[in-house]
């Protein structure tokens, strides 16, 4: 119990919380991000061999052609057999194992197994994290994917726990940059869930999306082979706190970059 209370403390307390977008953080140009992808730094064959036996599930019919129906038809699965809970600090395949158990998974899980099966069906892919800018510790932040739809030839956010995409006046889908652009510019913004009979919780997009003090940071350079041999050598006997930061000392770790603010505005 303990242990649990210090691990909450480092992960959770707001001035460490800031301590880690410091170091963490880097300003980068619209530009400077448009070819980042999750896939740069994650092979196929890396993956690990659970995700693939799932894949074969999912796709056990048929699989689309097309990149949007297939991560449509990816994320209303994983929707359907993933109910959420905890937070979990595993690595990927026992993160996948737990939270197809229903014993676990908060977005930030579900945006990072999203990843590896974008990987596996060879859709380039990215994870996107929000903050407050000016920092407010009564948000907790939201994490979310990115995926380059090849028929769109474009960047597409879509939320894989909301089954949702976000659209302008003309029902095409929006990418991360363009959603955020058109928040601060006042203009209208179209969202709706892709999955049957499913409705949409609006204050949650709202909380999530649609606040003006919301900024959107890149995930960079996290690669799912270092994080998944870290966690599964020292877990549970060290704090995943711990095991970051020894990632971090390594060189090893992931950075954040934020193309549309300067990310010295949280600390503001």
């Amino acid at each position: 119990m303990i242990l649990k209370k210090v691990s909450w403390f480092f992960k959770r307390h707001h001035f460490l919380y800031i301590t880690r977008f410091k170091l963490l953080s880097k300003n980068a140009s619209i530009a400077a991000i448009q070819n980042c992808s999750y896939n740069e730094f994650n092979l196929e064959k890396d993956i690990p061999k659970d995700f693939k036996k799932i894949n074969a599930i999912i796709f056990k019919e048929a699989k689309p052609a097309l990149d949007l129906p297939l991560v449509k038809q990816l994320s209303i699965w994983l929707y359907k057999h993933i109910k959420g809970g905890p937070g979990l600090s595993a690595p990927s395949d026992k993160a996948l194992q737990i939270m197809l158990a229903g014993k676990g998974g908060v977005c930030s899980d579900m945006a990072q197994i999203f990843n590896n099966f974008c990987v596996i069906n060879r859709v380039l892919v990215r994870e996107w994290g929000t903050t407050r800018a000016p920092f407010n510790k009564e948000y907790g932040g939201h994490s979310f994917n990115e995926v380059f739809i090849k028929e769109l030839n474009k960047w597409v956010l879509i939320d894989v726990y909301g089954s949702l995409l976000f659209y302008d006046e003309g029902s095409v889908p929006l990418s991360v940059i363009e959603l955020y652009q058109r928040v601060r510019a006042k203009k209208k913004i179209l969202f709706k869930s892709f999955a049957k009979d499913r409705e949409v919780d609006n204050a949650n997009v709202i909380k999530n999306y649609l606040d003006p003090n919301t900024t959107p940071f890149l995930i960079c350079n996290y690669s799912n082979k270092t994080y998944d041999s870290f966690l599964g050598l020292f877990r549970p006997h060290i704090p995943v706190f711990i095991i970051h930061f020894m990632v971090f000392l390594l060189g090893k770790s992931y950075h954040y970059r934020f193309p549309l603010d300067n990310y010295k505005k949280i600390y503001s």
